[in-house]
């Protein structure tokens, strides 16, 4: 990418935080994970994808939350716990026979995103899967409690993930 055209993309996700990552991408075609680099330093950070197991593993203990996987044909949301997982077969197996179940190819993730960012007037936290061609594989959002406020519970869970796995800037 230029680098007239990181500033100008910097510049805009500065102004529009809340923009939704994967429509920003296609507009300016970067991968989300060029979005998600742009958006303001205090809003994300990044930790390496090898730690992919190991998050989702602490994700499974944190209760209800909403994953999403956002595609060009369909958001699919899936709300409710997930499941701990393991390695296996070249997969990373989640272990449960109904609900969210499935195998995730783990060895795709080359990083993982911490974001907190406004969205639709409020705050939100989410962490994104970032694949080694630049997209979001999922993301996983902290859930709300009954005033639609941030579960202090995950937040802090979540801020505990990233200061182990994500550095301030580093991919």
């Amino acid at each position: 990418m230029l680098s007239t055209d990181l500033a100008d993309l910097k510049a805009h996700m500065a102004e529009n935080p809340g923009a939704v990552i994967e429509d920003v991408a296609r507009d300016r075609k970067v991968t989300p994970r060029a979005v998600l680099e742009a958006l303001p330093d205090t809003m994300v950070r990044f930790g390496s994808g090898s730690e992919f197991a190991a998050a989702m593993n602490d994700v499974a203990q944190w209760g209800e939350v909403t994953l999403i996987v956002h595609t060009d044909d369909a958001i699919f949301e899936f709300t409710g716990a997930i499941p701990a997982g393991e390695v296996g077969r070249g997969y990373f197996n989640l272990m449960q026979p109904k609900g969210l179940h499935g195998h995730l190819r783990h060895e795709r993730c080359g990083a993982i995103a911490f974001v907190e960012r406004p969205f639709m007037g409020k705050s939100s936290a989410f962490i994104a899967f970032i694949n080694v061609d630049g997209g979001i594989m999922f993301k996983v959002f902290v859930g709300r409690d009954e005033q639609r406020a941030l579960r202090a519970d995950q937040l802090q869970r979540f801020h505990a993930l990233a200061e182990r796995i994500a550095s301030a800037r580093a991919t």
